[in-house]
Parts: C-alpha cells; sequence; structure tokens
C-alpha cells in the first residue's frame, strides 16, 4: 500500500469537499465533463474599427460571418485589448456599439418630412444630397456677409454652422473644415481633438 503524506492527504480532503460542496449545490460534475460549448464567434471574421461616440479613439473589435445567403452577419462587438487608448475597455457609451450597428430603430434610408406634413417619407439618397446642397446654397445667400460694420472684407455666411465628429480621421476632419471654410463659415466646431 503506498505511503500517504500529510499533505496528499490534505490536496485529497479538498479536492473531496469541493466536489461534495458542488454535487450538493445541484451541479453535476459527470454532465460538466461531458458539456461541450460552442462559442458564437467560433470561425468568424475579425475586423478592427474606432468606436464613434467621442474624440478619445477607442480602438473596437468586430466580428461578423458571412451567411449562407451571402450576407454578412454582426456577431460582437468589443474592446480591442491590444490598443493603448483603451486595453479592450469601453466606457457605457461604446459598449453599446452593437446596438449602433444592429438596432431595429435603425434608420439606413433618408426619410424627408416636407413642410406642414406630419409624416416622413423615404427618398433617395441622390434625392437628399441635392435637397441638402439646396439648403447650404439659400442659406449662404442668405445670410453671407461681404464687409462688416467698420467696411473690412469678410466674405463671411453667418447662417450656417459645421460640427465635425469623432469618427473623422484626421485627415476627413482637415478636408471637411476646407470645404466649409470656403463656404464662409466661421462657426466651426471639431469634436475630434485628441
Amino acid at each position: 500500500m503506498p505511503q500517504v503524506t500529510r499533505r496528499d492527504f490534505l490536496k485529497i480532503s479538498a479536492a473531496g469537499t469541493g466536489a461534495a460542496g458542488l454535487t450538493a449545490l445541484g451541479f453535476d460534475l459527470a454532465q460538466a465533463a461531458q458539456l461541450k460549448q460552442s462559442f458564437h464567434i467560433a470561425g468568424a471574421s475579425e475586423f478592427h474599427s474606432v468606436c464613434p461616440y467621442c474624440a478619445v479613439g477607442c480602438a473596437l473589435v468586430a466580428y461578423t460571418k458571412e451567411n449562407p445567403d451571402g450576407s454578412i452577419q454582426l456577431l460582437q462587438i468589443e474592446g480591442n485589448p491590444d490598443s493603448p487608448v483603451n486595453e479592450g475597455r469601453l466606457c457605457p457609451k461604446g459598449a453599446t456599439a452593437m446596438q449602433l450597428a444592429t438596432s431595429a430603430r435603425r434608420v439606413d434610408n433618408p426619410l424627408y418630412r416636407a413642410p406642414g406634413s406630419k409624416k416622413w417619407q423615404q427618398i433617395s439618397w441622390d434625392d437628399m444630397m441635392s435637397k441638402l446642397a439646396q439648403r447650404v446654397k439659400e442659406a449662404r445667400d442668405a445670410t453671407f456677409v461681404a464687409q462688416d460694420a467698420a467696411g473690412n472684407t469678410v466674405n463671411r455666411t453667418e447662417g450656417i454652422a459645421f460640427a465635425g465628429g469623432a469618427a473623422f480621421s484626421s485627415e476627413e476632419g482637415y478636408f471637411a473644415a476646407k470645404v466649409m471654410r470656403g463656404l464662409g463659415l466661421v462657426h466651426l466646431e471639431q469634436q475630434a481633438r485628441v
């Protein structure tokens, strides 16, 4: 008969007590050993992105899979642990990035409500861009100031403001600011100030 040391006896006793305690709580250790779990992101493609909410620039990892019909399904969005900015953590807003992408209430086509109308109607992107361009031109023409009260040439429009978002890259923010300044805007705000 092999010798059981005091240390071996304590290990066996602790393991037996733990197993008995788990069984008493309703855990079936035999069934748990046979259970095979499949993860919903198993075999998914991994894409890296940036959170669209603020100027911090937290990195995200999005997991997608291709459905049998060829469409792409978003499975999960989480913080990127390799990012020096957020180290895998997300704030409450960033943690809702999945809802931003998959919400049933998400509007994915332009909607237009005519003046005096009580309902929104879906229009094409071309129609929406035409309406936006027309409104920008009308507002610029109506509020353009060529000279200030002292007679200085200012060439500005005070009826339009621009607010850029944190989802802009540096290049997009630079381009947008140049276009807006070209229109004569003086009210510019850019959230991405990191």
